[in-house]
């Protein structure tokens, strides 16, 4: 928990909304507000204790669809500011559109929040809710405000209510519906309810102002007839409270302190205010009541996070579901590698505005190494692999087969123990350590070059990683002319850790894997699915800036240490970056990695 407002030390990563709940607290506005244990009315919580909660948050997402890298900025910023200003932050499901929402999603959504390392458990109690539950107590006050008459049943046509909203510059028009009767308007409410009407043919509006120049206060819409099974109700409703109807309420039956939401909502403030004011006003609601704050959302460069645009990825196959590593989606960065601790460093590290920002991806990407780099255990694995042969190996080391070697499993941890392995006389190196002809700067491996003057200038020499010197003598070549195999020689007394093993100095040094004992395993190596920044910038579309090699699968080898690797095992591949043990279709008998990052960003400018 983060210090109280009155400390002189400012919690860390201060911003705007650090700003705003530490006024709250200092002024105590929430600090003699009751609470029952479980969200309810103002009669519910009226000879309650005071809250334990010094300010209460919540993570409100609709199942409608799974958690993105945007969602996972809302929940570390919302569990994240409750647990440091000694509050509870509530998981709960605006779950009022029973059209698009499932339980699959809802399951996926808690799973995906427990991953990032949150719970909604405080003081003894579960606070994960649905506003379905609130579906009574909605329904009750939609009846209080039409006896006020603050609401009525409108029967105009959909295209009618539009044509009569108006626009920025012109003022609504007044339905012919808006001045029926209270008793009235019950009635026909009520009859919405039994189900005598039909879907779309009435609905219930707040009544406001026709003319307010913020055109969310034009009348509101707060329920529809809709027939449709709810997956927490069944078929007990026929009618549903619309979103922004519904979530006021449930912000203020469970206590909520701050809502905090993006900007997108910052128009509907008005009307947030608006009706749990006249909730209260008629006893239903406790006061205090909930503050509504908008932040800007965050949006990362060569991301998509649009639900219905990643539907169709999924759908159109473009992805192979959507735990698709190359997905924006919690599970597909789960599956990809991405570790809850990067994504929580990520969301803190960006803060609060009151501006909507973009964020280069490179920086979830640093946030990834810093975490990876202290932990993930180190191996050797050959992406691209070319046959090394060691001329002189009986010379050397007469009619041993093999040659132990040892490495640490991290180079930072010695108590983590080494890893062992062994040298012989035929090794798996990447192709891109051979060049016929070696560009300027190549110090890996080449041939021998016959001078001008006939004289002969030795093949380049490198140290295999935790091996041995070897120096270049040539290449064999199949049939087509292509670099089959790389010959070298064994330079004596070189072998790493051993007294004199560096005096031969070398300007190279190379990843191997040893022949005789390399773990075949299906790597997939993966980048960014589409190739520019905003895929989906002014209307274009998204499906054009597709990434071909967002995907790319090869047959690599790896040392025999992994022959033990679980899934979600997470290791560094030396020189070639973090790869973790795909958590689906890993196998010991069938290993398969998926590359999470290179060992540093490529994508830069």
């Amino acid at each position: 928990m983060s210090a109280p407002a009155n400390d002189p030390s400012p919690p860390k990563g201060r911003h705007f909304l650090r700003l705003e709940i530490e006024r709250d607290l200092e002024s105590g506005i929430y600090a003699q507000r009751r609470f029952a244990g479980s969200p309810g009315d103002a009669q519910h919580h009226a000879a309650a204790p005071i809250d334990p909660a010094r300010i209460r948050t919540r993570f409100p997402p609709e199942p409608n669809g799974y958690l993105h890298v945007g969602h996972a900025k809302s929940v570390c910023l919302n569990f994240g500011l409750a647990a440091d200003y000694g509050g509870v932050c509530h998981l709960r499901f605006d779950d009022t559109n029973p059209e698009k929402e499932e339980q699959e999603y809802v399951d996926a959504i808690i799973e995906m929040v427990h991953w990032l390392g949150w719970s909604w458990d405080a003081n003894g109690t579960s606070h994960l809710y649905y506003a379905s539950d609130y579906f009574d107590f909605m329904y009750r006050a939609a009846e209080h405000l039409i006896e006020r008459g603050l609401a009525y049943v409108d029967e105009q046509t959909a295209e009618a209510m539009r044509a009569t909203r108006g626009d920025f510059g012109t003022p609504g028009t007044a339905s012919p519906f808006r001045e029926r009767s209270a008793q009235d308007n019950l009635l026909r409410f009520r009859e919405m309810r039994s189900g005598v009407h039909a879907d779309g043919a009435m609905v219930l509006r707040a009544k406001i102002d026709m003319a307010s120049p913020n055109i969310n206060l034009r009348d509101p819409t707060l329920y529809r007839i809709k027939r449709a099974t709810h997956h927490n109700t069944g078929d007990r409703w026929c009618i549903y409270p619309m979103y922004t109807y519904a979530h006021p309420i449930e912000d203020a039956l469970e206590n909520i302190t701050h809502s905090i939401c993006t900007l997108e909502f910052e128009d509907q403030r008005p009307f947030y205010d608006w009706l749990l004011e006249r909730l209260a006003e008629g006893g239903l609601l406790q006061r205090p009541l909930p503050r509504q704050i908008e932040f800007g959302r965050l949006n990362l460069t060569y991301v998509i996070t649009s639900k219905r645009k990643l539907k169709q990825l999924v759908d159109e196959r473009h992805v192979q579901g959507w735990d698709d590593p190359r997905m924006p989606t919690l599970a597909g960065m789960r599956r990809r590698g991405y570790t809850p601790a990067s994504i929580r460093k990520m969301a803190e590290d960006t803060g609060a505005s009151k501006t909507n920002i973009w964020v280069d991806y490179s920086v979830l990407d640093i946030a990834l190494r810093d975490d990876l780099e202290g932990q993930a255990s180190r191996a050797m694995a050959v992406i691209d692999p070319l046959k090394l042969r060691l001329i002189n190996w009986a010379e050397v080391f007469g009619g041993a087969a093999t040659e132990a070697c040892q490495a640490p499993v991290h180079p930072h941890h010695a108590d983590r123990g080494v890893r062992r392995f062994s040298l012989g006389p035929e090794l798996w190196i990447e192709r891109d350590d051979f060049a016929e002809v070696p560009p300027k700067g190549f110090f890996r491996l080449f041939p021998p070059k016959t001078l001008p003057d006939g004289s002969v200038v030795p093949g380049n020499k490198v140290r295999l990683k935790y091996g041995v010197v070897v120096e270049c003598t040539g290449c064999e070549k199949d049939a087509s002319g292509a670099v089959a195999a790389v010959l070298a020689r064994v330079v004596p007394d070189t072998k790493s850790g051993t007294p004199g093993a560096d005096a031969v100095k070398v300007k190279g040094t190379i990843t191997w894997v040893g022949a005789h004992e390399a773990l075949p395993a299906e790597l997939r190596l993966y980048d960014r699915l589409f190739t520019e920044e905003q895929p989906d910038a002014a209307g274009r579309d998204f499906l054009s800036v597709l990434n071909p090699d967002s995907k790319r699968v090869v047959q690599g080898w790896l040392e025999p240490s992994l022959a033990g690797a679980k899934r979600d095992d997470t290791l560094q591949f030396e020189r070639h970056g973090y790869f973790v043990a795909d958590r689906i279709d890993h196998r010991a008998e069938r290993p398969v990695f998926n590359r999470i990052t290179g060992l540093k960003d490529t994508w830069s400018k």
